[in-house]
């Protein structure tokens, strides 16, 4: 597989954004891959595949002017489909720091509406999977708030000035902010209770456990940052955080204890 070319575009555009080229039978990604950018389509064709029953199933064939990957953008999941290129192509690489400016003049709304539209696709997805007798996928059972702080890992946010302690998942990833009632998303640390001045975005950054080692990755459409140590980290680009660390989401300040 030869390696994509990344080249800025000749113009100066309002945002910063990447050509990036691949071969015909190049896989611009894979189905389960992480995904942290979305595509646009500038030249050539590309299809988007889905693994079934043991053999990969075209799905779709996209041409100039299409987009894909913006589910994984969005969700922070594994992408659902691998995408392929038919021909030579050139696609827009948008990362989450770029989407994130896109959506400047009204983030968190813009953001949420997309999210509640991509868990419907999920589920379309699951249902035409459903529908043609591909194997379903493993049923994860969430854990009731009152079971996830009995089994909960060590690992915690302290809130110093309450003394409110924030136990993290035990799965890899723990995500931080308010309820949101409109998504159907609740995050599995709610600093509502500490968020006085409400500036906090529904889904504010997630905390990621890899080995022994945490990061912490401020989401698309966040409001007010997300600082460590007081510096503020890019949306998107994972940051390592250590013990004792302060991880401060707006105005809430909080310490990691991850020993």
């Amino acid at each position: 597989m030869n390696k994509p070319v990344f080249k800025t575009t000749s113009k100066k555009p309002s945002l910063p954004s990447y050509t990036v080229e691949f071969s015909a039978g190049d896989y611009v990604f894979r189905e389960g891959d992480l995904g942290t950018e979305m595509y646009i389509l500038h030249e050539g064709r590309v299809e988007i595949l889905k693994a079934m029953k043991g053999d990969e199933k075209q799905l779709a064939v996209l041409e100039k002017g299409d987009f894909f990957g913006e589910m994984a953008i969005l969700e922070d999941l594994p992408r659902t489909a691998s995408a392929r290129a038919l021909t030579p192509v050139k696609v827009l690489h948008i990362n989450g720091s770029t989407f994130d400016q896109m959506l400047r003049s009204n983030p968190e709304i813009a953001v949420r509406m997309m999210r509640k539209l991509s868990r419907r696709l999920r589920e379309t997805d699951r249902l035409l999977r459903d529908a043609i007798g591909a194997a379903p996928g493993p049923v994860v059972e969430m854990p009731t708030p009152q079971e996830a702080m009995v089994d909960a890992a060590p690992q915690r946010l302290v809130h110093e000035k309450s003394n409110m302690e924030f136990f993290l998942s035990r799965g890899a990833e723990t995500t931080i902010g308010r309820r949101d009632p409109v998504t159907g998303i609740h995050p599995d640390v709610d600093l509502t209770p500490v968020d006085t001045q409400r500036s906090i975005s529904r889904r504010h950054a997630k905390i990621y456990r890899r080995a022994n080692k945490f990061f912490v990755a401020e989401e698309i459409g966040t409001m007010n940052g997300t600082f460590v140590n007081g510096v503020r980290i890019e949306t998107g680009v994972p940051a390592e955080v250590r013990n004792g660390d302060e991880v401060r989401c707006g105005l809430v300040p909080l310490i990691l204890h991850c020993e």
